[in-house]
């Protein structure tokens, strides 16, 4: 095991430095060693520390927050299909981010407040719904509770967009696509802070996570309350990837394929795996995202397209071994 994490951590720095030197104008080692030392030509600066820098640093982080929540809603709903994009989550924030551009609020801290919002606002229509139902405990009633919200979701991005102006419905679909092109400082401090506050949480409550895993009878055997740990991890590690589509628009499959991954590599206790998800999933969006700048230079590609083209297939192959 602690080979196969010395490889995902070597991996993990061999794709953020290759981001760091690989773009429109590429950087040898030499020339990237010397901005990282404090040297080079202002334009070389320039392009890693206030273009790159921040772009890479906020993938690691979308990658970590999506890794660890979707591990958490697997584990949670005792569902290996579960991810924030099949729980309503991500069409939420969706919402709230057309809504505004919509009527014309682009400002990015704006955008991102009102993902956010919209995000917060399907959770907790989720668990309205599921409460509602009488069954609220059940991990089926979220997840079918998330599909309807989803899919309800949907249907309002394309009411809006039906309305709103030709540029600003364009605006809408890049930004759903998901994007990291106009990552900034202030957007990896807003993440690194949800991720600070939420993952320790998570890690916190990982012995919850196993014993869910083992039924409700058996966990409230053990000293769990299934219904409250249930509704509590869900709860955070939703509102941990709101705070992913805030920061970067749609990024499917991140979610349902880095805890596969992880668990493959460290076993199915959920500390070790949450940790791993976290690391496997910066190691995805970092790569993911590189690809996506430099597969057809100078025009980019949509991060949420490349994570697709990687998890499509992983879901399927997925499907057909449960079956």
């Amino acid at each position: 095991m602690s080979g196969r994490l010395a490889l995902l951590i070597a991996t993990l720095i061999a794709v953020s430095i290759a981001a760091l030197a690989l773009g429109p104008v590429a950087l040898h080692p030499g020339e990237l060693w010397r901005v990282l030392a404090g040297g080079a030509d202002p334009v070389a600066r320039a392009i890693v520390l206030d273009v790159r820098a921040p772009r890479v640093a906020l993938a690691l982080l979308v990658g970590a927050a999506l890794g660890m929540s979707g591990a958490v809603l697997q584990g949670a709903l005792r569902n290996p299909l579960a991810e924030p994009y099949l729980l309503g989550v991500s069409g939420g924030a969706a919402v709230g981010a057309v809504m505004a551009v919509s009527i014309g609020w682009n400002e990015p801290t704006v955008l991102s407040l009102a993902a956010f919002v919209g995000a917060l606002s399907a959770v907790l229509l989720v668990m309205g719904i599921a409460r509602a139902s009488g069954l609220r405990a059940d991990p089926r009633m979220l997840l079918m509770a998330g599909v309807v919200v989803g899919a309800f979701a949907n249907a309002a991005i394309m009411v809006l967009l039906a309305t709103a102006p030709a540029e600003a419905a364009r605006g809408a679909l890049w930004w759903m696509m998901g994007s990291l092109g106009s990552a900034q400082w202030r957007d990896v401090l807003r993440l690194a802070v949800v991720l600070a506050l939420t993952g320790p949480l998570l890690l916190h409550w990982a012995r919850d996570l196993d014993a869910l895993a083992l039924g409700h009878d058996a966990a409230a055997a053990l000293g769990v309350a299934p219904e409250t740990a249930s509704r509590r991890l869900y709860l955070t590690a939703s509102l941990l990837a709101a705070a992913t589509v805030a920061a970067a628009g749609l990024v499917g499959f991140v979610g349902l394929l880095v805890p596969h991954l992880a668990r493959a590599l460290v076993g199915s206790r959920h500390r070790v795996a949450l940790a791993v998800s976290a690391l496997a999933g910066s190691t995805l969006v970092v790569g993911a995202d590189l690809a996506a700048r430099t597969a057809r230079a100078p025009a980019e590609l949509p991060l949420g397209a490349v994570t697709a083209v990687v998890g499509v297939p992983f879901f399927l192959s997925l499907l057909r071994r449960m079956r």
